[in-house]
């Protein structure tokens, strides 16, 4: 196991030294996608992203990933400028550039665009927003699944809804890059992060379950972003006659888990091998391994019904 990993840790694949760009209507090659430096997302974190992925042809639940990105544009009145038809067909036409149907990640950035002045208010962005399609040939490494991600739980906490909520996905990440910073200077690859009220909540990237005595736990989702892979798991967990738990828990729960995994669009299912140094269960995971059969049985069932 290399010294320091995160959950999207992806095999290197030498095609993406040449990927095409989705940017503005333009597709460019990677080395010339370029952003003023007066663009609100550089210089304010002023923007919305989505992270998807890509399966036989089919971008997994993009309805559900609609769902979010335009609520939150909505909720910080950044107009999109296109409706879902006009951001899928920019996807289609990124991926065809790229001759991509499977193992790739996409990440989708909408900026409120360039500003006249290089200060703070939305009505200096008057050019209309910025739209950027990464698409990377990307899969992820085996050797997670076996070692696990070690997480530390660190100070810098996810804040109320009435400072930034935790629930958007935006360019301002300046919150979980400490959290990750704390984590990686106490030994860890991820962050444990509490909430307000010192309850486990998430990790700087992903969202956290941990299972006892058969029972699924994850936190009430008041102070996290509300991942897609996230509510998949608890639908599969209520289909499937598994007990799941959306709960406030303490790391003292945590420690004495089972198991404890991590969701992600990226890496779907990620095992937790140790919190804080302290091993997770005896390592065998029947749990979380059970879980991720069950996704991928949703995935494949998902790209049958939409190909």
């Amino acid at each position: 196991m290399t010294d320091h990993q995160t959950t999207h840790d992806a095999d290197e694949d030498i095609r993406n030294r040449d990927i095409r760009i989705f940017l503005n209507g333009d597709i460019v090659h990677r080395d010339d996608a370029r952003v003023s430096v007066y663009d609100s997302g550089f210089m304010l974190g002023d923007g919305i992203w989505e992270g998807m992925r890509l399966y036989d042809g089919v971008w997994a639940f993009f309805d559900e990933h609609m769902d979010r990105f335009f609520g939150s544009c909505k909720a910080i009145s950044l107009e999109v400028g296109m409706d879902r038809a006009g951001i899928a067909e920019a996807m289609r036409q990124t991926a065809r550039a790229n001759g991509m149907t499977g193992d790739v990640h996409c990440r989708l950035m909408l900026t409120r665009g360039i500003k006249d002045k290089p200060f703070q208010h939305p009505a200096l962005s008057t050019s209309g927003p910025t739209l950027v399609i990464i698409m990377e040939h990307s899969r992820p490494v085996n050797r997670l699944q076996s070692a696990g991600i070690r997480l530390a739980s660190v100070p810098q906490v996810r804040g109320l809804p009435h400072s930034q909520d935790p629930k958007l996905n935006s360019h301002s990440k300046l919150n979980c890059i400490i959290a990750c910073l704390q984590a990686e200077a106490a030994g860890a690859d991820e962050a444990l992060m509490l909430d307000p009220h010192g309850f486990v909540n998430t990790t700087n990237a992903c969202n956290f379950f941990i299972v006892r005595a058969g029972e699924v736990w994850t936190s009430t989702g008041d102070y996290c972003m509300n991942g897609v892979t996230r509510q998949k798991v608890i639908d599969l967990c209520r289909a499937n006659g598994i007990p799941i738990h959306e709960k406030n828990y303490s790391l003292y729960e945590a420690y004495s888990a089972d198991e404890a995994f991590l969701t992600g669009t990226f890496g779907a299912q990620t095992p937790v091998a140790s919190i804080d140094g302290k091993p997770i269960g005896d390592g065998s995971r029947p749990v979380t391994a059970q879980i991720q059969a069950l996704y991928k049985a949703l995935i494949a069932q998902h790209v049958k019904d939409n190909a």
